[in-house]
């Protein structure tokens, strides 16, 4: 399975009680969408993705919820899943609307600035940071501006379009 097409969802952060329950946190906004959730797949660490069954998922406050896989029936078996990453197809991210996007959704979206015009296509996101910074190649030079409701004007997800609002002089920079 390729990893490009999952999306990562929280992790498995402890064992709960003795007959292989688990603790998962959920790195999502809203976990309205996973309150149902029949399966998951589990990067237990260079073995790729393993789908799992899930019986019994019980939400708790802090974006935590016990769960309970099929055929982890014991506090070892659960033990050896304890720090594993937790991921679901890209199909299954619930729709955004307006300005507001998936990483993965922006790739090579072309990027027109208000003052500038056009100034290339979204080639990355650069997301070690507090706030998300979008990398936009231009011919040779790569233009970093910083992602935010303030400076996206609108997302054209029909046209692979991003319109955005950049401060004085932050283009001139790069160009």
């Amino acid at each position: 399975m390729d990893k490009k097409e999952y999306y990562f969802l929280g992790k498995i952060t402890k064992t709960s009680g003795f007959k292989g329950s688990l603790m998962f946190f959920f790195d999502v906004d809203d976990t309205g969408p996973y309150k149902s959730l029949e399966a998951v797949f589990v990067d237990a660490g260079g073995s790729g993705l393993i789908p799992f069954v899930i019986e019994k998922i019980a939400f708790r406050h802090n974006n935590t919820a016990f769960v309970k896989l099929a055929d982890i029936d014991n506090e070892d078996e659960a033990t050896a899943l304890v720090g594993s990453q937790l991921y679901l197809p890209l199909a299954f991210l619930p729709p955004l609307k307006g300005k507001k996007f998936y990483f993965h959704e922006i790739m090579d979206f072309r990027v027109v600035d208000k003052k500038q015009g056009d100034i290339g296509n979204v080639k990355g996101v650069l997301d070690q940071t507090g706030q998300p910074i979008f990398i936009i190649q231009n011919g040779e030079k790569e233009i970093l501006v910083p992602m935010t409701d303030d400076i996206i004007e609108k997302v054209d997800r029909k046209n692979k379009l991003i319109e955005i609002e950049a401060p004085d002089g932050l283009i001139d920079i790069y160009l």
